[in-house]
């Protein structure tokens, strides 16, 4: 009796206690939001951001007048977007970048994602009892790229990291409102918040002021000030530098350097040491990224260039010189017919993307032929008149074998993902733990004609750094566990994310500078929003903001890997027109919500045929254009 008593009073006081706590907003902040909301479309005489959030497209604006080029406004933004969409695109994860020299006429392609650690192999995994790479665990941290990718696109440019960063710095130190894709990020319930704050302590302080019990309101102000010390940090290494006789280039390296090699560098060595995570000194100090050539392809008079193999930038030109040749609009916009025609051009790639495609410092990737007219020619051939239901074979390619993985479909891929989890980690997976949906994106053109395009991400999903507001992320989920993938993973090897950014010429000259989030559904929201243009005579932001679809039969990039043979996902208003012709051509259709940001925020730059810019903005997102 007397424990029952102790035990219901120890109950009652943890209830009042409970009660007592803040429960409310926290510092409401005015904010006119724009996802959801119709856009004008948008146009420039001279110059353009179109970035994630409108506080991003600020700062790139910002360094545009004030003499800055593209990679310059490209660098603000992003820091922007790392701040005001840091719990989707964060610093320092991914950013794979494409930039366009109008001087030369030449594109080139930036490696954006990070490596492996040295100690990350597929036996140190399974034998954990892990069968794909766990999400919410520090192994699943890739070695940082951003800062890489920052330094170098500076190197192309004429403003220092301190005068780029300013404005991210000037928004995590005074606060900026959560909008409304961050509040439908960290609109987590009471349970997924508690499993938060057991697994990742200093994430919850971050981006719940440490107050686990009180969820996000909409418009409350969210400051980030250990990022703010962590940014300001870097550009005091780059004016000591500078201060000390160095050049404009030392002072930059010692921005790369005091990240990759110094203080910071040496606070995440102590979280991974203090979590038994992979990473070592060598694996930071001697990260690379680098300029490459770009992956192309091509339709009618377009020229499509992408990131390497290293993501998923292949896949726009599979799937469009797959379509090429078909009679895209006799078939009428958006139609049954229409959609089933693109799904089955994705699909196919998509089977191809998984047998083939990944880094190709370790793997063999038969670029030649998977972009080649032929090989199309011979893929187009499989489609059928109805869906494939579970997914096609991918293509036979001479010397070229496929993997079991690549080939294997369906849910029950992940059924046993709970078993052997940490308590902590368990409660978070069966709680749906779904903090960060992917990815954000930004692009630039300056008045000169450059052009830039990113498309950061990575999700607060594993340890934060403390005392730094760094996400790690966990990008190395996005590997595979089995050996015979080309996705593989391997030590120093890249994973193939899903992040890509395209640029597009139309007959030799710039057109257009593209990216989205969206995951597997960035090449399809792109594809479509490329057709939208090119077939139906669109302008780009009705393009963009016209009803989307999405093919779910392939497996997710992300692990475990599920996927849904036959599955259609459709916006509303296209749902409720077409959704029974589709059940007709045997697919079974999803229906979600108008603008929906699982489907996609497209940002995009156009150079007009009179030389003057068109920039188009999702209205499922924040995202916005701006310019002069």
């Amino acid at each position: 009796m007397w424990i029952g008593i102790c035990l219901a009073a120890v109950a009652l006081g943890l209830g009042v206690t409970y009660l007592a706590l803040p429960h409310g907003p926290r510092g409401q902040m005015s904010y006119a939001e724009r996802a959801g909301r119709p856009r004008e479309p948008f146009r420039a005489a001279h110059e353009a951001v179109v970035a994630g959030t409108p506080w991003a497209t600020d700062a790139g604006l910002e360094m545009l007048h004030t003499g800055g080029n593209a990679c310059d406004a490209a660098v603000a933004a992003l820091l922007a977007l790392n701040v005001t969409h840091g719990e989707a695109s964060s610093f320092p994860g991914v950013a794979p970048t494409m930039y366009y020299d109008a001087d030369s006429r030449q594109v080139e392609s930036y490696i954006g994602a990070g490596k492996a650690p040295r100690a990350a192999t597929i036996e140190r995994f399974t034998s954990r009892g892990w069968k794909t790479v766990p999400a919410l665990n520090i192994w699943a941290q890739l070695i940082p790229a951003s800062p890489d990718v920052m330094i170098s696109l500076l190197l192309k440019g004429t403003k220092s990291f301190g005068e780029a960063a300013a404005p991210a710095i000037r928004l995590a130190r005074e606060g900026f409102p959560v909008h409304q894709i961050m509040f439908q990020n960290m609109d987590l319930n009471f349970t997924q918040r508690l499993g938060f704050s057991i697994l990742l302590p200093y994430n919850t302080k971050v981006f719940l002021n440490g107050q686990w019990w009180r969820p996000l309101s909409l418009h409350d102000r969210m400051t980030l000030p250990d990022l703010a010390d962590t940014l300001q940090a870097m550009a005091d290494a780059e004016k000591r530098a500078r201060e000390g006789g160095g050049s404009r280039e030392s002072g930059l390296q010692a921005v790369r350097d005091y990240f990759y090699n110094g203080p910071i560098a040496e606070k995440i060595l102590l979280l991974h040491k203090a979590k038994k995570g992979l990473f070592a000194a060598e694996d930071l100090a001697g990260y690379q990224g680098g300029w490459e050539k770009p992956v192309t392809g091509s339709y009618g008079a377009y020229t499509f260039h992408g990131n390497g193999t290293w993501s998923q930038g292949v896949m726009e030109p599979m799937v469009l010189q797959i379509l090429e040749g078909i009679d895209l609009k006799s078939m009428g916009h958006n139609s049954a017919r229409y959609i089933h025609t693109v799904v089955q051009a994705v699909d196919l790639a998509m089977a191809d993307r998984d047998a083939y495609v990944g880094d190709s410092t370790f793997v063999n990737v038969p670029l030649g032929t998977l972009l080649s007219k032929e090989y199309a020619a011979e893929r187009r051939s499989r489609m059928t008149s109805r869906s494939f239901g579970p997914m096609p074979a991918p293509g036979r390619i001479p010397g070229f074998s496929v993997s079991a993985t690549a080939q294997r479909v369906g849910p029950a891929a992940g059924r046993d993902r709970l078993a052997g989890l940490p308590l902590a980690e368990a409660v978070a997976e069966a709680s749906r733990f779904s903090v960060g949906q992917d990815t954000s994106q930004l692009a630039v053109v300056d008045a000169k004609g450059n052009a830039v395009v990113i498309t950061p991400s990575d999700f607060p999903k594993t340890p934060m750094v403390p005392g730094t507001g760094l996400n790690l992320g966990n990008r190395m989920n996005q590997f595979r566990l089995d050996p015979k993938s080309p996705d593989a993973l391997a030590p120093g090897k890249r994973p193939r994310i899903t992040p890509h950014a395209v640029i597009v010429f139309k007959d030799g000259k710039f057109f257009m500078a593209f990216s989205t989030p969206g995951g597997d559904v960035q090449p399809q929201a792109l594809v479509q929003v490329f057709l939208n243009m090119a077939v139906f005579g669109m302008g780009i932001q009705d393009a963009i903001s016209a009803p989307r679809f999405y093919s779910t039969a392939a497996p997710s990039s992300f692990a475990p890997n599920e996927a849904f043979p036959g599955h259609v996902r459709l916006e509303a208003d296209l749902y409720d027109t077409v959704a029974l012709d589709l059940q007709a051509l045997g697919y079974i259709p999803d229906r979600d919500s108008k603008w929906d940001k699982d489907y996609g925020a497209v940002g995009a730059i156009v150079r007009d045929a009179d030389g003057t810019l068109s920039a188009g903005a999702d209205p499922r997102e924040e995202t916005t254009a701006g310019g002069d």
